[in-house]
């Protein structure tokens, strides 16, 4: 079941219980005024009025059990009758002048909590109409020092202002109440989601930094054995054989370059160290570098003026992620990368030709485990996705006209040096 349906049907089932406490509170009242106080009382007509909703709470009670989803007009009808038969009991026992009037304050406060703004401002309508209905009619109570007093219409319009007001008031703190309370709990089951999506990150990067450990004695190995037989004569003397060597040579500098890219960002670092570059040179290097070793066409574009950045290996394996995710969804066409950037914000999009996202990826985008390619987990992706937010940005993808689009955007203050950062505030 829907958590908002479960929700609903949950709140027939507490006014379900309010309303036999009510039927049990208005009998107990009528009793001791008519047996203790004794004051007379139509009780006939009263004790009707507590049978029909006795009536109406079994039929509600009967309602719950049923798997039709509860909606809010259900719930705000229950409520009208409960408005109904208050009015009707406080008709009978002196109308304005009975202290129980201000019950009505109770039907609003949980309307305020159960039921959508526009139903709960027409109960609020619907009670102050009955509050000034009573003061218009209503059977006298016969209580000592009451019975032939008269209420002033200073005294009566006080109490409607009175009413209105506390109603009011209700109405909105609780709204406001309930809202932030709403807000809290999507705020916390934000952070637990993002508590789980990091707990799964550190166990790819542990399986990561394993298996880079693992890979990097067969690549060596590798590496030295193409490089013998590069110097063979009966490889050396095929031309064809040689582009076949150098092709190998050049996909085993890339899975070394992978194996100390993950080293790196486990704290294992066997390459360089980060070192002070600027945009132009990272982007411009960073394209170089996929084009090589992917064989692919890029059309870049870079627009602003160059700035001094900190080279960072996570970046970079994020923009290459993206990079690899529009290859494969177009490889026999021309991809699109434009950077750009100002004083703060640094973007970047990747536009490929290819299928676009279907609308369920694009709702889950980032996810794991979430991929329009069939042998894909999606996995990429979102390791792309907490990069960015590692980093203070984030990442947004759409469907364009003859393919998609994905835009990383970054503050630039988190790749910029920290001097530099601090100069920029």
């Amino acid at each position: 079941m829907a958590p908002e349906r479960l929700a609903h049907n949950r709140n027939l089932l507490q006014l379900v219980e309010l309303r036999w406490l009510a039927v049990a509170g208005q009998l107990l009242t009528v009793l001791v005024v008519q047996t203790l106080l004794q004051v007379e009382l139509p009780v006939r007509e009263m004790l009707t009025l507590l049978a029909i909703l006795a009536l109406f709470n079994v039929a509600s009670w009967l309602r719950t059990r049923l798997s039709l989803p509860v909606v809010n007009a259900e719930l705000f009808a229950g409520l009208l009758v409960d408005v109904a038969v208050l009015t009707g009991q406080l008709y009978y026992a002196g109308g304005i002048t009975n202290p129980f009037i201000f019950l009505f304050l109770l039907q609003v406060a949980v309307a305020s909590v159960l039921l959508r703004p526009r139903y709960v401002w027409a109960l609020v309508a619907a009670t102050t109409g009955a509050f000034i209905a009573l003061t218009l009619w209503h059977r006298p109570l016969a209580l000592s020092g009451l019975f032939d007093a008269v209420l002033s219409t200073d005294y009566v319009g006080g109490l409607l202002v009175c009413f209105v007001l506390n109603a009011a008031l209700l109405v909105i703190f609780i709204g406001r109440i309930s809202r932030n309370l709403r807000q809290r709990d999507e705020a916390l089951a934000k952070l637990r989601q993002r508590a789980a999506e990091e707990e799964h990150i550190v166990r790819m990067g542990l399986l990561a930094s394993g298996a880079a450990h693992e890979l990097g004695t067969p690549l060596a190995t590798l590496s030295v054995i193409l490089g013998d037989w590069s110097r063979m004569a009966p490889f050396a003397g095929e031309p064809e054989l040689r582009e076949e060597i150098e092709e190998m040579q050049r996909q085993i500098a890339r899975c070394k370059a992978i194996v100390a890219g993950i080293l790196s960002s486990a704290g294992e670092t066997r390459g360089d160290a980060p070192e002070e570059t600027t945009l132009n040179a990272f982007l411009d290097t960073l394209v170089d570098e996929w084009k090589r070793t992917r064989g692919a066409e890029l059309a870049f574009r870079r627009e602003g003026l160059d700035l001094p950045i900190i080279s960072d290996t996570a970046l970079k394996q994020m923009i290459h992620n993206i990079l690899d995710n529009a290859l494969e969804a177009a490889p026999e066409q021309p991809l699109h990368f434009h950077a750009r950037w100002d004083d703060d914000t640094l973007s970047l999009r990747v536009q490929d030709r290819g299928p676009g996202f279907p609308a369920d990826i694009l709702e889950r985008l980032g996810t794991p485990y979430q991929s329009s390619k069939g042998s894909g987990r999606g996995l990429g992706l979102f390791l792309a996705f907490n990069v960015a937010r590692t980093l203070g940005g984030h990442i947004a993808a759409h469907n364009v006209p003859g393919g998609a689009e994905v835009e990383i955007t970054l503050p630039l203050a988190a790749l910029m040096p920290q001097e530099d950062a601090d100069d920029g505030r």
